[in-house]
């Protein structure tokens, strides 16, 4: 059987580059990229260990081309700890991959025990806030709030192109910008020889970068922008639940802070201070405190301004997918109807033929499933479109959705630290 290895990784001081090595054992390799911000000084012990982490996570872009059950390390020895853990990585985090490729868990990654020791992990002395931003709601609201309260902080953006959203260039600190370079050309040979594509827990390798980038800085807490999300799955493969974004739930934020806690450091807190908020809850929120300063210039469109290979320095909506749907649902309980039309080309979302199927799927109407995107669960979906209507301003769909009891208010288990750090 055709065996995936993780075989190398390493950072340059002087160019600040991490290069990340993998292959196949039938020949095929790939190589990718990273382009950090490094201070003079930095612990490099606890760099090696994230550097790791990282090395493991972004292996997913490129074992997914030829999924196999067999994994192994180059130079690297795992524990059954670890085990369970990069497990979790590769059958939970690429399930929707699994479920679009006709694939079973057991077809997936196994990972072995290679070591039964477990080093005392360091400690680890930082001090400042890293917050990955998007130009999304969440990421905006997350820095609205702090700013709000006081924190400084500094703002992180990924990208893979020579752009970033300019929305992200209005905070009081410089924006702090990572480039990851994927190996596209053997990513393209891969396909073109009958590889696999789909999704990949992008939000845990975005995650371990920054942890990455916190270190290189001396910073010490790394804040993600993620609500109760993610926890309804679309369906099943045997005992695997199908989820578009594992890496977003709340169990897989605990596994990566126990993770971390374990493997690299202590002394790290990340998480997201929006995790004990529903969707819905974080719109309202955003309403009353981002949207005079963001309201036109934010979007959490993934077609119109995430694709790669795409610029997206002014955002915009397309107005016909399902995130432009469900943003949709989310704002309009909030806001008059023309205000959140306005971004749309003034459409009336409901009303839009192209979207009928779409809104059936995020608000589980006639069997459809729901999209593969990061959006809201049913139940509070149907609620906002029901208090949307009452409120007014909103032609309804041409179906009919059941009533919701959902408590958009509720509070969800969080991080202690993460649910102050907006106070």
């Amino acid at each position: 059987m055709t065996q995936f290895i993780f075989d190398s990784y390493s950072f340059d001081h002087k160019s600040e580059e991490a290069t990340f090595h993998y292959l196949f054992s039938d020949g095929r390799q790939f190589t990718e990229t990273v382009q950090f911000n490094a201070s003079q000084e930095y612990n490099a012990n606890v760099l090696d260990r994230a550097l790791f982490l990282a090395f493991v996570l972004i292996g997913t872009s490129y074992y997914k081309t030829f999924p196999t059950r067999e994994v192994v390390f180059t130079n690297h020895s795992i524990d059954v700890q670890q085990v369970e853990f990069f497990n979790s990585v590769y059958q939970e985090g690429m399930s929707q991959f699994a479920f679009e490729n006709g694939l079973t868990r057991d077809q997936l990654a196994q990972f072995v025990s290679t070591s039964d020791q477990t080093e005392e992990p360091p400690a680890y002395e930082g001090r400042g806030i890293l917050a990955l931003e998007s130009g999304g709601k969440d990421s905006l609201l997350v820095a609205s709030l702090l700013k709000a309260a006081g924190k400084d902080f500094t703002p992180w953006y990924v990208t893979s192109s020579l752009e970033h959203p300019q929305v992200l260039d209005t905070f009081k600190e410089p924006l702090l910008v990572t480039k990851r370079t994927l190996d596209h050309t053997a990513l393209a040979k891969a396909r073109d020889e009958g590889g696999k594509n789909g999704h990949v827990p992008v939000t845990y390798i975005l995650q371990s970068l920054a942890l990455v980038q916190a270190i290189l800085l001396g910073k010490d807490t790394i804040l993600a922008s993620i609500a109760h999300e993610g926890e309804e799955a679309h369906d099943w493969i045997g005992d695997l639940p199908v989820n578009h974004q594992w890496s977003k739930t709340w169990s897989a934020e605990q596994a990566l802070v126990s993770y971390i806690d374990t493997y690299v450091a202590t002394g790290f807190a990340i998480g997201s201070p929006l995790r004990q908020f529903s969707e819905l809850k974080v719109a309202e929120l955003f309403v009353a405190h981002a949207w005079d300063e963001y309201g036109h210039s934010f979007s959490s469109c993934n077609v119109g301004n995430y694709q790669q290979g795409h610029g997206n320095s002014a955002l915009k909506w397309c107005g016909e997918c399902p995130k432009c749907a469900n943003s949709y649902l989310l704002f309009a309980p909030f806001l008059d109807a023309v205000e959140l039309q306005s971004l749309f080309n003034g459409q009336d979302l409901f009303i839009k033929p192209l979207l009928e199927n779409t809104f059936k799927g995020l608000l589980g109407v006639d069997g459809i499933m729901k999209p593969f995107e990061c959006v809201g669960e049913i139940d509070e979906l149907r609620l906002a479109y029901h208090r949307a209507l009452a409120e007014g301003g909103y032609h309804p769909l041409p179906f009919e959705v059941p009533e919701s009891s959902f408590d958009y208010t509720k509070t969800y288990p969080t991080q202690s630290w993460a649910a102050k750090m907006l106070q």
